[in-house]
């Protein structure tokens, strides 16, 4: 097991910047997850820790020692890729014991270990199979066994999952998460899906065009988004946005209002849907209506404003209905404020909402 250390990193392509300045320090043990969309640098940014990208400007560390100029085989990571990247010729016993046959490992310690690490994953049975014969959630515990068996200090996984269908994605979560507890190797895991994160993480890394938006616990970054992108991007259904203004004393208003303007947060299933109207509510007229089994959510327009709203539990009699008109409160306790140039949180003592 090793620490990484990630101290002020760039990547460019044709003197294009794409990863701006990283700082990162992932501890021994730790199992950290890069979250971003598509661009955002991140498996950029694994690819420098293995050493298949070369550093721009900055440096990384593994277990004390600056890596920059040593090659991938000698940094002491095993990578697992989202194609898998099997050998299709070989078998499963051979495709996982390949690095352990270029190292001149004694054949009877091979298959020893060999066999160790497929009983470990579940595949034992399938040792003598060759890959095309497999499914995906067998190929990706092989190309996991390939990975395990190299003993590595860290482990990256680029964007392993997300070749699976979702009931194996869900599995194979569980699974990876696991192996993690079992085995203590300090992990990088980059994905641009907001539940593997929030589910594998024991800190997240929200990034966005090559830059850190965030560093946190998948509670506190669910719970306190220091920025607009992030309260955007993590959770489902997304967070409302609404325009208002912050006063001197401390009051806000949805709309127009005396005051600096400011962004509104507010996540769907905590705003209350009401059948009459209360002081300070909004008027929301749904538009389309999303049965989930376990409570629906509802799609429509407050004035100008788009609004979403979740709600759990209800049966067919109680739900509402397109074209129906109700009333929306926004509890005071769940908003959040973000400055409308900068996107930045705006934290604030409790104060009053007002709707305008």
């Amino acid at each position: 097991m090793a620490e990484v250390a990630i101290r002020g990193v760039h990547k460019s392509y044709n003197k294009v910047p794409t990863v701006h300045g990283v700082d990162l320090s992932i501890a021994d043990g730790e199992f950290v997850v890069l979250l971003g969309p598509s661009g955002c640098g991140k498996s950029t940014l694994l690819r420098m820790i293995a050493g298949l990208e070369e550093i721009t400007a900055g440096e990384i560390a593994i277990d004390g020692t600056v890596v920059n100029a040593l090659e991938p085989r000698e940094r002491g990571c095993a990578m697992v890729f989202q194609n898998y990247a099997l050998y299709p010729h070989m078998t499963v016993a051979e495709n996982i014991g390949y690095a352990l046959k270029v190292a001149g490992t004694r054949k009877p310690e091979r298959r020893a270990r060999v066999a160790a690490v497929a009983q470990s994953l579940g595949i034992a049975e399938l040792l003598d199979r060759k890959p095309g014969t497999l499914s995906g959630g067998q190929r990706q515990r092989v190309a996991i066994g390939r990975a395990m068996i190299r003993e590595p200090k860290v482990f990256l996984f680029d964007e392993p999952l997300s070749n699976l269908d979702a009931k194996l994605r869900a599995q194979m979560r569980i699974e990876i998460r696991r192996l993690h507890q079992r085995l203590g190797v300090t992990s990088v895991f980059v994905t641009h899906d907001q539940v593997e994160a929030m589910t594998l993480a024991d800190r997240l890394v929200v990034l966005n065009h090559g830059r850190i938006e965030q560093i946190g616990t998948p509670t506190e970054v669910y719970r306190r988004p220091a920025s607009r992108f992030v309260a955007g991007f993590i959770g489902a259904p997304a967070m409302n946005f609404l325009t208002g203004t912050l006063a001197a004393d401390g009051r806000i208003a949805i709309g127009s209002g005396a005051g600096t303007p400011v962004t509104i947060g507010v996540r769907p299933d905590e705003i209350q849907l009401l059948d009459a109207p209360l002081k300070g509510t909004l008027d929301f007229e749904i538009e389309l209506v999303e049965e989930l089994g376990t409570g629906q959510v509802f799609y429509g327009r407050s004035g100008e404003m788009e609004m979403t709203v979740m709600r759990n539990g209800g049966g067919e009699a109680a739900l509402p209905r397109s074209g129906q008109r109700l009333f929306l409160k926004i509890p005071m306790t769940c908003v959040h404020l973000f400055e409308v140039e900068s996107g930045r949180r705006i934290d604030l003592p409790p104060s009053r909402l007002a709707a305008e």
